[in-house]
């Protein structure tokens, strides 16, 4: 996979806030890419990318993608957090493209927590 820039990322991040549109009132899901330092280092741009092309190839559009540094679990990078409407937040821990596309296809889009891939549900404040 090709390097990103700092200016890469923002562009990929106006596309994709240009291409959600949240229903009126919120949305049905929130999915937060921990990409601190050691969250890229592990590969967060490749669980980026993966829940980017679920968004288009779905053409959904009440999911909100969002990004934030490090959540203090340095060695169990790459790692998201997955708020449904009315839930309680999950943290999935050591994630792959293939794992993350599972993850938005069980949980974000059906509701169902992918234990095998979760480290904890609550903790956070839902949406």
């Amino acid at each position: 996979m090709a390097k990103l820039s700092i200016e890469d990322l923002k562009k990929i991040k106006e596309s994709v806030q240009a291409s959600v549109t949240l229903r009126e009132g919120g949305s049905r899901a929130k999915v937060n890419i921990h990409m601190g330092t050691c969250g890229i280092a592990s590969g967060a741009r490749g669980i980026m990318t993966a829940v980017m092309d679920e968004i288009e190839k779905g053409d959904i559009k009440d999911v909100i993608l969002t990004t934030s540094g490090c959540a203090g679990l340095c060695s169990r990078e790459p790692m998201i957090t997955v708020e449904l409407l009315g839930s309680a937040p999950v943290k999935y821990i050591d994630l792959t493209p293939d794992k993350m596309r599972e993850i938005f296809s069980e949980h974000v889009l059906g509701g169902k927590i992918l234990e095998k891939y979760a480290l904890s549900v609550g903790s956070e404040t839902t949406f």
